[in-house]
C-alpha cells in the first residue's frame, strides 16, 4: 500500500437491498482512490448490491450468519490489512465492533454508523429497553466516533443515551439526484389504469407502518376506487402484510412488487409517494421522491422527518399510526390539480444538503 493513501475497512451485516447498504454501496464508487485503499468485509458476500461494488475495493467474505459469530475474523483481518479506520454500519455489529476494540491494533479508528433513532427503537422494539439503553450508552461511548445520519439521531443519543455530543458527528445520506433521474427514465411509466397511483417503499418491517398505510386504503377506496398502491420492498412482514390485504379487501387495489434494483420510475411516475413510518433515521427514498419532484405525505414520527421539511422540502405530515388522518391526507392531494411529476430544472436547495460529493467529502476527512 502507498505511504500517502489510508486503508480504509468497510465492515457491513450483507450486500442486500436496504437502505444501509445503498449508503455502502455510494461511499464505495466515489471515495477517491488515489486517497482510500478501500476495503469492504461482510457477514456474507451475496446480495443485490454485490454487482454495484467497485472492481478496485477488495471484498473479504467472513461466511458467517451472525454479528457475534464474526468478532475473531473480523480481528483477524484488521491485523491482516492494518486499517487506519473501520467504518460499520448498524446496531448489532456496531456493538460487536466497539467491544471487540480492545483486541484491535490501537492506531486504528474505530467508526461506527447509525440508521436511526435509537431511543424509539429501544423502547418500541427491545424487551428490555433500559438495559440496552445502558449497554450502548457505555458501548457507543467508546467509539472514536458515531456518525449520525441526521442531526435528529445526534440529539435523540445526547438526550437519551447521555453520550457526550464531541462523539457524535452528524454526516447526511449521501443522494446522486442526477444518477437517480436517469434511472428513473428507464422503461417508462411502469403503471396502468386510470390511478391515482400511490407508491410506498422500504423493508416490510413493523418500523415502517405499512400496516397504517393499508387500513387506510379502504377510506381513499370510498373517493378513488381506481387508486391503486404499489409497495416495493421485502422483510419479516411480507407474509402478514400480505394477509391484512386479504382481509381489508384490497387485493385488487395493493401491489406487492418486492425489492426493485431500479425503484425510481415507481417514484417518478407515482402520483403521491407516502411514507407511513412509525420512526425514522434519516428516509432515502423521501429524498429521492424530492428529487424526482413527487408529492409526499409521511407521518410526523420520531427521526428526520421534520429536519428534512425545515430544509424546505415540501410535504404534508400526518400523526403516526393515524389511518384516518393518513387517508384523508392522501385523499386531499389526490383532489388537487395535478402536479407534474417532473423534476424542477433546479434542485429544491434541500437537495444541496445531501449532495454526493459534499458527503463523501465529509466522510473522507473523517477517516
Amino acid at each position: 500500500m502507498s505511504s500517502e493513501r489510508k486503508r480504509v475497512l468497510f465492515l457491513a451485516p450483507s450486500l442486500a437491498g436496504g437502505g444501509a447498504e445503498r449508503v455502502f454501496s455510494n461511499l464505495l464508487r466515489h471515495l477517491n482512490r488515489d486517497q482510500f485503499d478501500v476495503h469492504l468485509a461482510v457477514l456474507n458476500a451475496a446480495g443485490t448490491y454485490h454487482q454495484d461494488v467497485p472492481e478496485h475495493v477488495v471484498v473479504h467474505d467472513l461466511k458467517v450468519s451472525r454479528a457475534r459469530h464474526a468478532l475473531p475474523r473480523v480481528v483477524r483481518l484488521v491485523w491482516t490489512l492494518r486499517p487506519q479506520a473501520i467504518l460499520s454500519t448498524l446496531g448489532y455489529m456496531n456493538l460487536m465492533l466497539i467491544l471487540g476494540k480492545p483486541l484491535l491494533p490501537h492506531v486504528t479508528k474505530v467508526l461506527v454508523r447509525e440508521t436511526t433513532i435509537l431511543s424509539t427503537f429501544l423502547q418500541e422494539e427491545t424487551k428490555h429497553p433500559q438495559f440496552w439503553g445502558r449497554l450502548y450508552r457505555y458501548v457507543y461511548g467508546r467509539a472514536n466516533k458515531v456518525v449520525c445520519s441526521s442531526e435528529a439521531m445526534v440529539n435523540d443519543m445526547v438526550e437519551h443515551l447521555k453520550l457526550p455530543r464531541e462523539k457524535l458527528v452528524c454526516i447526511y445520506n449521501p443522494l446522486d439526484v442526477e444518477g437517480v433521474r436517469e434511472c428513473a427514465a428507464i422503461g417508462g411509466n411502469p403503471y396502468g389504469g386510470p390511478g391515482p397511483h400511490l407508491i410506498a417503499a422500504g423493508r416490510l418491517s413493523r418500523e415502517k407502518g405499512l400496516d397504517v398505510l393499508l387500513d387506510a386504503m379502504p377510506f381513499i377506496l370510498e373517493h378513488f376506487p381506481n387508486a391503486r398502491l404499489a409497495i416495493l420492498g421485502e422483510g419479516p412482514l411480507r407474509a402478514q402484510l400480505t394477509e391484512r390485504t386479504q382481509k381489508l379487501g384490497l387485493a385488487e387495489s395493493v401491489s406487492f412488487m418486492g425489492f426493485q434494483q431500479n425503484p425510481w420510475p415507481y417514484l417518478k411516475h407515482a402520483d403521491l409517494f407516502v411514507l407511513p413510518s412509525r420512526y425514522e433515521g434519516l428516509p432515502n427514498i423521501l429524498l429521492e421522491a424530492i428529487a424526482l419532484g413527487t408529492p409526499v405525505v409521511a407521518s410526523d414520527c420520531p427521526g428526520a422527518i421534520r429536519e428534512i421539511q425545515a430544509m424546505g422540502a415540501e410535504m404534508i405530515l400526518v400523526p403516526r399510526e393515524n389511518p384516518v388522518a393518513l387517508a384523508e391526507a392522501i385523499v386531499l392531494i389526490c383532489r388537487s390539480p395535478s402536479i407534474s411529476s417532473e423534476y424542477p430544472a433546479i434542485s429544491p436547495p434541500v437537495l444541496g444538503k445531501f449532495e454526493l460529493q459534499r458527503i463523501i467529502g465529509e466522510y473522507a476527512a473523517l477517516f
